[in-house]
């Protein structure tokens, strides 16, 4: 068994046609989608909020934030139907958010020393949100730095809408 300091596990989801994964310790849980209400005045990149067991949780959708196309589902191949769908909830600064995913993929281990720094040209998502970048098979695992995703002065606006600038 690899040393916990040399390994990071991660909990991977696509975005698109990206597979996206965060450290789980960032990670309370995976829901499956429910009801979004939306919130007034909110940043266009916030869907809403979801009761989940009597919390309130903000929700947000990260294809919205960084400009991500939905996954066109074309792939009969695709048999993970069950799974797909759904909000990983975070645990940021104390504070729980929800993010919207297309697909929910598995909780894989990565050696620390197999992360790469994000290439300068990267679509979509901005390179200073990425911790960076794994090598997989035929493709590439983005892993996101959560608290750089928002501000300080942006977590207080999402989780607290009632917070002016």
């Amino acid at each position: 068994m690899a040393d916990e300091n040399t390994q990071l596990q991660l909990v991977t989801f696509r975005l698109g046609e990206e597979l996206y994964g965060v450290d789980i310790m960032d990670v309370k849980e995976i829901v499956r989608v429910q009801n979004v209400r939306p919130i007034p005045n909110a940043p266009y990149y916030v869907e809403g909020i979801i009761n989940l067991r009597a919390e309130i949780i903000p929700i947000i959708n990260l294809h919205k934030r960084f400009h991500i196309q939905k996954k066109i589902v074309a792939d009969v191949e695709e048999e993970e139907d069950e799974d797909d769908g759904g909000f990983v909830i975070l645990n940021i600064e104390g504070n729980k958010i929800g993010i919207i995913i297309d697909h929910v993929a598995r909780v894989i281990p990565v050696n620390k020393d197999e992360i790469k720094p994000p290439p300068q040209m990267f679509s979509g998502i901005g390179t200073e949100y990425i911790h960076g970048v794994v090598r997989q098979e035929n493709s590439y695992l983005i892993i996101l730095d959560i608290r750089k995703i928002f501000s300080a002065g942006e977590l207080q606006r999402i989780v607290d809408p009632a917070v002016a600038d």
